[in-house]
């Protein structure tokens, strides 16, 4: 399976940009999920990838192979592209059964493939299913029904355990072993009919300069698998069909049509659709979108499941950051067709870039703290936030304002040259979706203050971010004096709401303690991933602890 390299990509419409200069790498057998508010340009990128939408400028590579480049003129449709794409909407052919709808996709395929000797792979695996034929004894009889056997149950639960194609599992249950009288003498029969078939195949291919690989394909003289362009054989749809409805288990609905199904059963079948061609890479748009919870969530696992089995590289599109976290083994964290942040989960919701990933990125949401602040000469920061009350922030490593504010000083003039250069490219078009200042809110009793409504910004302008974690809710005690505004329980944990000088907080208690409202308690700073932005840059700064100054 390939990696994806995205390069300088920008996909514009006129002046709006929907996605702006960006470069991304996904690794090989990854699970990434883009992830951003409605508009912010995932479900451009993964269309891009596919091929359903073409670039502006910029290059993809999907593997060692260029699908775009804008300098080069390479564009490769879709079908060439070898990628499954699983869509919001299943798409399933009402009229057609489960079976008809997996394979409708794979009777169109025509492409460079292999050539098989069919034959000799029905003969081989028949050889080796009958080395054991007491276990194939078993198999029939657990398709009986009303004491008989059933062959359909019988032949499907062949096909499901030894991964072979219908032809094979009939003539194997077409053997009758479970009535046989001698099991392993009907078996080692068969096996000798099989081996006197299998030689006279090899010598006939032979006598043509042909020998045939361990994979049942044919080889020629110089030794290479012999290739045409061709449709797939009904053997390969067959095990096609057959191996992907066994991943996503939806072997007894085949004969069924997509009306007598489940939501989930359809969108099983759709990811069987998706699976049944072999794609290298896995693209889904919101697939789960339209299940109820219980089963979104069980549909997670399954996907889970399946990136495992499949070993693919699954790219997938959410708004829902619970989803993305739970799935991915990198976020892709999208604004304004801007790339913000690219990490693992965990590492996204503990170390966030800026304001805007750490306010995306966790649920319930972060709580921030507008705070003016100087270095101390221990290296500590002295925050005043509230109601002028006095803060003490301790970075986890040394940290320099005086530094920081040099090097967010060099970054902006490194993106003005960045700006004026491309400006002076040829069909440059300046940005009508402007990027503009991250809008947090700010939650008090009295409403919520807008960060757009500010006017000047200085250099000891500082945000602090408080995780739900980050606190210790005491009766009594020391810390902050707080006023319980809202209690919510859920189960096994209770979001507290907080009332810190007419500013609300939000934090997190597990097990069955809980608070009443109006109810006066201490707040104490239990966390070392206490957040400090710049607010000027809203680039995190550091990591560390608070507690109360003097």
């Amino acid at each position: 399976m390939p990696k994806i390299v995205l390069t300088d990509v920008v996909k514009r419409w006129k002046d709006f940009y929907g996605t702006d200069h960006v470069s991304l790498e996904i690794p090989d057998k990854a699970f990434i999920t883009l992830l951003g508010p409605s508009g912010c340009g995932k479900t451009t990128i993964l269309r891009m990838i596919a091929g359903l939408e073409t670039p502006t400028s910029g290059r993809i590579e999907i593997g060692d192979r260029v699908v775009f480049d804008s300098n080069l003129g390479i564009n490769v449709p879709p079908n060439k592209r070898n990628v499954g794409f699983l869509f919001q909407n299943y798409a399933l052919w009402p009229n057609m059964t489960v079976e008809q709808n997996i394979t409708f996709g794979l009777k169109n395929v025509k492409e460079l493939l292999p050539l098989h000797a069919y034959d000799h792979m029905t003969r081989a695996e028949i050889i080796e299913i009958l080395k054991d034929p007491e276990r194939v004894v078993r198999y029939v009889n657990e398709s009986l029904t009303k004491d008989k056997i059933d062959p359909k149950k019988a032949v499907l639960r062949i096909i499901d355990e030894y991964e072979v194609s219908k032809m094979t599992a009939k003539e194997i249950y077409n053997l009758h072993l479970e009535s046989a009288a001698d099991v392993k003498a009907v078996a080692d029969q068969k096996i000798a009919e099989c081996e006197a078939k299998l030689k006279e195949i090899e010598d006939k291919y032979a006598a043509k300069g042909i020998t045939i690989d361990e994979q049942h394909q044919l080889v020629d003289a110089d030794g290479k698998v012999m290739e045409k362009e061709r449709h797939l054989e009904a053997e390969e749809i067959e095990k096609r069909l057959h191996a992907a409805a066994r991943i996503v288990k939806v072997e007894e609905f085949l004969k069924r049509y997509p009306a007598e199904l489940s939501g989930g059963q359809q969108q099983r079948v759709a990811i069987a659709r998706t699976l049944a061609p072999g794609p290298k890479v896995f693209f889904m748009d919101e697939p789960l979108s339209n299940l109820d919870a219980k089963l979104r969530l069980e549909m997670r696992s399954e996907l889970q499941r399946l990136h495992l089995e499949t070993g693919a590289t699954f790219v997938y599109v959410t708004h829902d950051q619970l989803e993305a976290m739970t799935l991915a083994t990198h976020i892709c964290l999208l604004n304004n067709g801007t790339l913000q942040q690219y990490m693992a989960p965990l590492d996204t919701y503990n170390k966030p870039n800026n304001l805007f990933v750490a306010d995306f990125v966790g649920n319930p949401s972060i709580s921030f703290v507008e705070a003016k602040g100087k270095q101390l000469a221990d290296g500590s920061i002295e925050l005043t936030a509230f109601k002028d009350r006095k803060l003490i922030f301790k970075p986890n490593e040394p940290l320099s304002l005086a530094e920081e504010k040099a090097q967010r000083e060099a970054e902006e003039q490194e993106a003005a040259r960045i700006l004026e250069e491309r400006k002076a490219a040829k069909g440059y078009v300046e940005k009508g979706n402007k990027d503009t200042a991250f809008n947090y809110h700010i939650a008090t009793i009295n409403g919520t203050i807008d960060r757009k409504d500010e006017k000047t910004i200085e250099d000891d302008d500082f945000v602090i971010g408080l995780r739900p974690e980050a606190f210790t809710l005491t009766e009594a005690g020391k810390g902050l004096e707080a006023v319980v505004y809202s209690r919510m329980p859920s189960g096994m944990e209770t979001t507290i709401r907080m009332n810190v000088d007419g500013f609300l907080l939000t934090s997190v208690i597990f097990g069955g303690k809980s608070f009443e409202l109006n109810q006066i308690i201490h707040v104490d700073f239990s966390s070392d991933n206490i957040l400090l932005f710049d607010k000027k840059s809203e680039k995190c700064i550091a990591h560390g602890t608070l507690s109360l100054g003097k």
